[in-house]
């Protein structure tokens, strides 16, 4: 899951995809903290967004390595994908799994269905 409970606070896991200063593109994870707001649940901040997108892939989805158009978050709804980034690195992202591409220079990375 994504989201961590401790006896203190809870957090939100987020896997970060950026790309270094030579345009090597690498997997990071960040945490965001939730806050107890009673019986409605754990809260982040607000995270300020332009505008949301919805895309569907087939199931032979397989775009070789390229960079996002803008910094965006990913949620995948009912399929897993295998990200590989530019240093080699792979991993497979299950349905819920929360994503933020913001490699928008640099070598890019592969995404498979």
């Amino acid at each position: 899951t994504n989201v961590q409970f401790s006896s203190s606070m809870a957090t939100v896991r987020i896997t970060r995809i950026y790309s270094d200063d030579t345009g090597e593109s690498h997997f990071d994870e960040v945490t965001t903290p939730l806050k107890d707001q009673g019986a409605i649940g754990f809260i982040s901040e607000a995270i300020g967004a332009k505008n949301i997108f919805f895309r569907y892939t087939p199931g032979d989805y397989n775009f070789d390595f390229h960079n996002v158009p803008r910094r965006q978050f990913s949620i995948n709804l009912d399929a897993s994908v295998k990200i590989t980034v530019s240093d080699g690195k792979s991993q497979i992202f299950p349905p819920g799994s929360l994503l933020f591409a913001e490699d928008t220079s640099g070598k890019g990375h592969l995404s498979q269905v």
